[in-house]
C-alpha cells in the first residue's frame, strides 16, 4: 500500500459553499461572483459551488455552466482552492450518472475552468465500494480530458452509517492498483442527513451533536492521512455557539469547520490560529472563566469563588459551593489547580525556540516556568509551576505552529492580516522553527 498525497495543504480550516445559480435573479450566478471576489480573512481555504443542495434541482443545468464561467473568470485570482460539489448518492445510479455529466462538464478544458478546479466534492457515499465508483468516474473524466491521473482530488461528504463505516476500512484501499482513493482530500461531516439517515430525533426538532460521528471522522482522516472537516452549523447569528463548536472539534483533532456566510468564514479562519495575547484561566464549576489582567495582576471578577484573609494569616476559599481554610501553601496549590495558562503566539514561538537551542546543545529536556499573581476579592496570590519541555511536548506544541506555517505558505492574500495580528519578527520566527 502506497500513501503519497496528491494535495500539499496539511491543514484546511474553512469549508464554504456557494448555490451555482439562484432562480428568479437577473443574474443567476450572483453568488459565485460574490464569492470569488473574497480575499484576506474572508476568502475560505476552500471555496464549494455547490450544485446539490444549495442549488435547486431546476437550475443545476445552469449552475454547472455557471461554475465553468466564474471560475474561468476569477479561478486565477482566488486565493483559495475550488472544489465543486456535485450531485451523487449511493442509492440511485442515475443521480450518480447525472454527477458524473456534471464533472464532464466542468473539467472540459474548452470552458477554461478547469485549470483552477483542484477537485470535487462528493456527497451522499454510501460504503467504500460507492467510493470507488466516484474515484472511477474522476478518472475517466481526467482520461477524456487528457488531464494528469490523479490530478482531480476527491472530498467526500459523510452523511450516513455506511460511509461512517467505509472510513475504517480506508486505510487498508487506498494505494491499491485497482483504484486512485489516493486522490482523496477531505472527509466532510454532514450531519442533517446523517441524522435523517439513522432516524434520530430530539424532542426539539434541532440536530443531535454527533460528538461520535466527528470523533469518528477525525481517526478516519488521521489513519488515511487525509484532512477532516465538520458540518455546517445552522444558527448563523449564534457566533459563541460556533465558536465553542470549533474548540470542541479541535480537541478532537478537527480543525476545519463548514462556513455557511463570510461572517463564519472569517471566525473559522482565524479561530485555530495561536492567540495573539496569553491568558489565564480558573476553571470554576466546570467551566474556565478567564481572567482581567489589571496592573500586572490577574483580576478574578465573579460570584462563584470568593477568598478572605482570616486575622491569624489563615484563608478562607469558597469556590464550586465548597468552603476550604487553607493556609497559604495549601492555598496555592488549590489555586494552581484551578488556573490554566492559554499561550499565546510569541509564548509559543518562543517556548520552541528555546527548546530548539537546548536540544543543539545537546539537552532533551528543559523546564519552562509559568507564573502569575491572582487577585481574587482583593486578596493576592503569587503562583508559579514548572513545566518540563522534552521531544514529546515539543512536538505537541508544534502543531499551532505547523498550522500557522501552512496558512502563510498557503494563502499570501492573509499575510498582511497575520503580520498585523502577531507582528513581523513574530511570524518571521515562527516560520523558521522546525527548519
Amino acid at each position: 500500500m502506497t500513501t503519497q498525497r496528491q494535495y500539499q495543504r496539511q491543514f484546511v480550516r474553512t469549508f464554504f459553499t456557494s448555490p451555482t445559480a439562484v432562480e428568479g435573479e437577473d443574474d443567476s450566478a450572483k453568488m459565485l461572483r460574490s464569492a470569488a471576489k473574497l480575499r484576506g480573512m474572508q476568502a475560505p481555504d476552500t471555496w464549494i459551488p455547490d450544485n446539490e443542495d444549495a442549488t435547486a434541482p431546476s437550475m443545476r443545468d445552469e449552475g454547472v455552466e455557471n461554475i465553468v464561467e466564474v471560475v474561468a473568470e476569477h479561478g486565477a485570482d482566488f486565493p483559495g482552492e475550488i472544489h465543486p460539489r456535485v450531485v451523487w448518492h449511493r442509492d440511485s445510479p442515475s443521480t450518480r450518472y447525472e454527477g458524473f455529466q456534471q464533472m464532464l462538464r466542468i473539467a472540459d478544458p474548452e470552458g477554461g475552468a478547469v485549470e483552477y478546479i483542484d477537485g470535487f466534492v462528493i456527497p451522499e457515499v454510501g460504503d467504500l465500494d460507492d467510493w470507488k465508483k466516484a474515484d472511477e468516474f474522476l478518472t475517466i473524466v481526467e482520461t477524456e480530458h487528457g488531464l494528469k491521473e490523479g490530478s482531480l482530488s476527491m472530498s467526500v461528504i459523510i452523511e450516513s452509517g455506511e460511509a461512517e463505516l467505509a472510513m475504517s476500512d480506508l486505510r487498508a484501499e487506498m494505494g491499491k492498483p485497482s483504484n486512485n482513493l489516493e486522490r482523496l482530500f477531505l472527509l466532510v461531516d454532514g450531519e442533517v442527513d446523517y441524522t435523517k439517515d439513522m432516524r434520530a430525533m430530539t424532542p426539539t426538532g434541532e440536530l443531535p451533536p454527533w460528538p461520535e460521528l466527528r470523533h469518528n471522522t477525525s481517526r478516519g482522516a488521521s489513519a488515511a492521512g487525509l484532512i477532516a472537516v465538520d458540518g455546517p452549523y445552522d444558527d448563523i447569528r449564534d457566533v459563541e455557539g460556533y465558536r465553542d463548536r470549533m474548540r470542541e472539534n479541535r480537541a478532537k483533532g478537527m480543525t476545519g469547520i463548514w462556513a455557511l456566510t463570510p461572517g463564519q468564514v472569517v471566525e473559522a479562519n482565524t479561530a485555530p490560529l495561536p492567540p495573539e495575547s496569553g491568558s489565564w484561566n480558573l476553571e470554576i464549576d466546570g467551566t474556565a472563566v478567564e481572567l482581567s489582567e489589571e496592573d500586572g495582576l490577574q483580576v478574578y471578577r465573579g460570584d462563584d469563588l470568593s477568598l478572605t484573609e482570616t486575622s491569624d494569616g489563615e484563608y478562607h476559599l469558597t469556590v464550586d459551593g465548597e468552603a476550604h481554610d487553607l493556609d497559604e501553601d495549601e492555598l496555592r496549590e488549590k489555586l494552581l489547580d484551578l488556573a490554566a495558562y492559554v499561550p499565546s503566539m510569541t509564548d509559543i514561538v518562543d517556548s520552541m525556540a528555546e527548546f530548539e537551542a537546548a536540544k543543539d546543545a545537546g539537552r532533551g529536556a528543559i523546564a519552562m516556568t509559568q507564573s502569575t499573581t491572582l487577585s481574587i476579592d482583593g486578596v493576592e496570590v503569587d503562583i508559579e509551576r514548572d513545566r518540563m519541555w522534552d521531544e514529546a511536548t515539543y512536538q505537541a506544541a508544534q502543531t499551532p505552529i505547523a498550522l500557522f506555517q501552512d496558512v502563510y505558505e498557503h494563502r499570501p492574500d492573509q499575510h498582511e492580516e497575520l503580520e498585523e495580528m502577531y507582528d513581523t519578527d513574530v511570524v518571521e520566527r515562527a516560520m523558521a522553527l522546525g527548519d
